[in-house]
């Protein structure tokens, strides 16, 4: 069996997940990190046009597995530390996302589940938490 690395010889990655409203792609991607990867990941989640709240069903949707998005909130861009990050993740937002200082860019472009039926918006949080897990292997490989 191969030893994974010593976690506290690890830094963690800064990374910012970024979408249009910060209501359900960003928030489920900064749980996921904040829950799969608090040894790797220092997660923060922002919006280009923040709605001002977190969509229901992504409320829903993560405490079916155990995530409580209550005390979360809609957070635009100019709200987030003014630092150089790891990694800014997009979630497909295109032009609405604008470029923000890192180390690593990636556009997931993950589709906005906001109004899809319950079914289909569990896929997309399914979907993200694979990259948000993927991601945090990627970063410890990269740490060994």
């Amino acid at each position: 069996m191969e030893a994974l690395p010593d976690a506290s010889l690890m830094k963690k990655k800064r990374v910012l997940f970024v979408c249009i409203e910060n209501s359900c792609r960003s928030q489920m991607a900064e749980a996921f990190a904040r829950r799969l990867a608090p040894d790797v990941i220092d997660a923060s989640s922002a919006g280009s046009h923040p709605s001002g709240e977190i969509n229901p069903k992504a409320i829903q949707s993560m405490r079916a597995l155990g995530y409580d998005l209550n005390q979360q909130r809609s957070k635009s861009l100019g709200e987030i530390p003014r630092t150089k990050f790891d990694y800014v993740i997009t979630m497909g937002c295109g032009d609405e996302c604008p470029f923000i200082p890192a180390v690593h860019h990636e556009d997931w472009d993950i589709p906005d589940p906001k109004d899809m039926p319950l079914d289909e918006f569990r896929k997309i949080r399914n979907r993200i938490r694979e990259r948000v897990e993927a991601l945090a292997s990627s970063i410890r490989r990269n740490c060994e």
